[in-house]
């Protein structure tokens, strides 16, 4: 590509990216708190590559000294021309900024291990009932805490749901550190009142008691908690679909 093109391509990044920040659709990528670097790595490009764009037309306007090279270089690229499938990939931008891929949802979360991690303290619990926690929170108490904490109250966690090869329901919310690259899920299996149809990627707000029935992750081993369903609901998917605790 000559400037012009990278500029153009340039661009288009940066007005993605400025398109992501100034909607909930960074959301998707990054945890809250980057927007503001989202937002201001989206103006550095236009900048950029407005100034590149401003920087080619000048030199063509007053015929740099150094023309004498790039036409010597146009005529050796003319000769041997980048082939034009190369375009193509700009095709993925394009595609960010017409269609926007969903979050991570089931499909990764059941080919993940769940990533539990052992608290290292638990806030008090309001005295509403039920108890409104994040399914993170839930998870650890569940499993490290083994229930105490909740003292026979129910809760109500949301998050999305996730069938494994038997069938198994699960609620799962994957739990981010900086971005979706590193997201990672953690799992609560459902017993009780369960809804006869689920839908992968679908969103419930569940509202059970703790059970102290426990499962291992066939990916990891890792420890996954039992929630015993009252009453569950489905709901919008959240603007914000990952859970962010592990980084308050």
């Amino acid at each position: 590509m000559n400037r012009q093109a990278q500029a153009a391509v340039m661009f288009l990044v940066g007005a993605a990216l400025l398109h992501a920040g100034g909607t909930d659709l960074y959301l998707r990528y990054v945890k809250a708190g980057l927007r503001p670097l989202v937002l201001a790595a989206g103006v550095v490009l236009i900048v950029s590559a407005l100034a590149t764009a401003w920087y080619e037309w000048r030199r063509g306007r007053t015929g740099s000294p150094s023309r004498t090279e790039d036409a010597h270089t146009d005529t050796h690229t003319h000769a041997h021309p980048e082939p034009r499938i190369s375009w193509l990939l700009v095709l993925p931008l394009l595609a960010l900024i017409l269609v926007a891929p969903p979050a991570l949802g089931s499909y990764s979360a059941m080919r993940t291990g769940t990533a539990l991690q052992h608290p290292y303290g638990y806030m008090k619990l309001p005295k509403s009932d039920p108890i409104p926690l994040n399914l993170v929170d839930y998870a650890g108490r569940a499993v490290y805490d083994h229930g105490r904490s909740f003292d026979g109250r129910s809760v109500r966690i949301t998050g999305f749901v996730a069938l494994d090869s038997k069938g198994t329901p699960y609620l799962v919310r994957m739990a981010l550190n900086c971005c979706a690259a590193d997201a990672q899920p953690v799992k609560v299996a459902l017993t009780g009142t369960i809804p006869p149809v689920l839908q992968p990627d679908s969103w419930l707000q569940v509202t059970g008691t703790y059970t102290a029935r426990e499962t291992h992750d066939p990916v990891n081993n890792g420890p996954i908690p039992f929630l015993k369903v009252t009453e569950a609901k489905p709901i919008p998917t959240p603007s914000d679909p990952y859970d962010e605790t592990w980084n308050n």
